[in-house]
């Protein structure tokens, strides 16, 4: 089973500290990100409880939080933490907050959650560059009203935006100006009312309207966590490239799933492989000898999957065209030109345009140390390609440099493909 999903984990951690009532988190994420978010929370004023081996977290002691005294966090490189708790700290009743991350973090965007707060009487202060990291909140509530807010450059702008909108004093409408990708927006409101909160009124593709002041409440005071469905596709992809059949646990189809990222199913599908949901989950088999295709898709709505796409392009006869995303130039590295870079790297020829990668396959080649420039998803998308047979003799033929960064997400992912090497048959 992959780990818990990072985006439902630290969702499901702010919820929790909202509610009044301990909750408890079952097969919670325990990684560099959810880490931090669980630290923050401790600095906030709360109980977190953190049991790995289990997998559960435990929230208590909302009552304290939001301490009067200064409080200083830590957010690293994670966006998450770092959007979700600049909201959190502006709708807080009283406190100062500082909010500071890594070298890399102050330079991704913040200003559309930053502005949007401040529309909503939220006193932010920015002490660097502006609409960036590290930033001072003065708390003393939200107001409420009608806002606009640019989350072009992440939808973890309008996410942050709509959780915190029901501790505003008076009811929430907002704009998405420019547009925004809406999967992990309508995730969060689906936890919302998973958490006790109406469903978020969307009165247009890009505008919503939420209730408020309402109360964070969950029914018997536990939460499952739905495996990662971003680090599902990684092994996912592996039959493509060994052959045989996986089964994963815990994973469901998009019309149950939380999130928008297994939609990257139907690109395994296109690319040659067979995915069929099973009692426990979901299957992945491909036949050695069947065919495999190149892919052309468009992947703005599950953009942390398209590096598992560009990784094992070279293995596709034909082109391999990934559009929609631009945006992950500002994630925890340029992820475009990252890829274009090591795939050249690797022999190919690459066509990379702001928005585009397109990917011509060419043999590859062997005794190549693979750059991950800091961020888990190079990390473990070319570790995928790297279990190709490539030199027919087993050997291994692909370096990963810094295979450590996978702590931020799944730090138990190398372990978990020896296990598998070792009981492949």
């Amino acid at each position: 089973m992959p780990p818990g999903s990072k985006s439902i984990t630290n969702r499901a951690l702010i919820f929790a500290a909202l509610c009044p009532q301990p909750i408890m988190l079952t097969e919670a994420l325990f990684s560099e990100d959810s880490q931090l978010v669980v630290e923050a929370l401790r600095q906030l004023g709360l109980t977190v409880e953190a049991n790995a081996p289990r997998r559960r977290i435990g929230v208590s002691g909302q009552a304290h939080a939001f301490p009067s005294e200064r409080v200083e966090l830590f957010v690293g490189l994670a966006g998450t933490a770092a959007r979700f708790l600049t909201a959190l700290c502006a709708a807080a009743p009283r406190g100062i907050y500082s909010i500071d991350g890594t070298a890399r973090m102050r330079k991704r965007p913040m200003k559309g959650v930053i502005d949007a707060l401040r529309a909503l009487g939220a006193d932010i202060r920015c002490l660097g560059a502006e609409g960036h990291l590290p930033i001072e909140i003065h708390a003393h509530g939200l107001r409420g009203g009608e806002v606009e807010i640019d989350a072009q450059e992440s939808s973890q702008f309008l996410s942050a935006l709509l959780m915190v909108a029901p501790l505003a004093a008076a009811p929430i409408t907002v704009r998405a100006v420019g547009g925004v990708r809406l999967p992990f927006v309508q995730l969060t409101a689906r936890m919302m009312v998973q958490f006790g909160q109406p469903p978020v009124q969307q009165l247009a593709p890009d505008h919503f309207r939420m209730a408020a002041p309402q109360r964070y409440e969950l029914d018997g005071g536990s939460y499952a966590i739905e495996p990662d469905a971003s680090a599902g596709s990684y092994l996912l992809a592996l039959p493509l490239v060994t052959g045989g059949e996986l089964s994963l646990a815990g994973l469901t189809p998009p019309d149950v799933s939380l999130q928008g990222d297994i939609r990257f199913i139907d690109v395994l599908r296109e690319a040659g492989v067979l995915i069929q949901p099973t009692a426990r989950g979901l299957s992945a088999r491909w036949e050695r000898g069947s065919a495999r295709r190149g892919v052309t898709g468009d992947f703005s709505k599950f953009s942390d999957t398209f590096l598992t796409l560009a990784a094992i392009a070279p293995l596709l006869p034909g082109p391999t065209k990934i559009t929609g995303i631009a945006h992950t130039r500002r994630q925890e590295t340029d992820r475009v030109a990252g890829a274009a870079a090591e795939l050249l790297r690797l022999g190919q020829h690459v066509v990379e345009t702001e928005d585009t990668l397109e990917i011509h396959p060419r043999p590859l080649t062997p005794d190549v140390q693979i750059e991950t420039y800091g961020d888990h998803r190079f990390a473990m998308s070319f570790a995928i390609l790297g279990c190709h047979d490539l030199l027919g003799n087993g050997r291994s033929w692909l370096t990963i440099k810094d295979p450590g960064c996978c702590a931020k997400t799944f730090p138990a992912f190398f372990d978990l493909l020896a296990r598998l090497h070792a009981g492949s048959h």
